[in-house]
């Protein structure tokens, strides 16, 4: 019996702590490349193989002034893990003393913005499925959206919903 609960502990303590770990490292990558301020500069931490490691992506869009006054900080970021290199791919959203406000989870990668202009955040299709003539356009001046929609192709496409903490 004595094995057995060693065996549960070793497991517990290594699973607890690589996300605890990756959790730090997380939110420590996300300012340090709001730090460096560099718009559309893509930076890679960590490093995926096929024995299962994991790698950010990070890229910093710029910020958006609100018509209310309040500043956002947007950033793409796409997780890949595991051993089939799966990928979570998120808009993130800061608030103007780089604190974490909440983020958009999006589908693929091809789902992500490209940049940021004038407020508005822009989506481009690259995905061979969608209609590349189309773009989609999300407006933050008026503040956050709850949700928007990007379209693929004949109206279709996905929507998705803001979520914080």
């Amino acid at each position: 019996m004595k094995l057995y609960t060693k065996i549960y502990s070793v497991f517990l303590i290594t699973i607890l702590s690589q996300v605890l770990f990756a959790q730090i490292n997380d939110v420590n990558i996300r300012l340090k490349t709001l730090h460096k301020s560099n718009i559309g500069k893509r930076y890679i931490y960590g490093k995926w193989n096929e024995k299962g490691g994991m790698e950010t992506h990070l890229i910093y869009l710029g910020n958006v002034k609100t018509k209310k006054g309040k500043t956002y900080k947007i950033m793409t970021s796409v997780w890949l893990w595991g051993m089939s290199r799966r990928a979570t791919n998120r808009i993130l959203i800061f608030n103007n003393l780089n604190q974490y406000v909440g983020e958009y989870n999006v589908k693929m990668i091809s789902d992500l913005p490209q940049k940021l202009k004038n407020g508005i955040l822009i989506f481009e299709n690259k995905s061979n499925d969608c209609n590349e003539i189309v773009s989609s356009k999300i407006n933050f001046k008026n503040g956050i959206p709850k949700e928007f929609f990007r379209e693929c192709k004949n109206g279709y496409g996905d929507t998705y919903g803001f979520y914080s903490l």
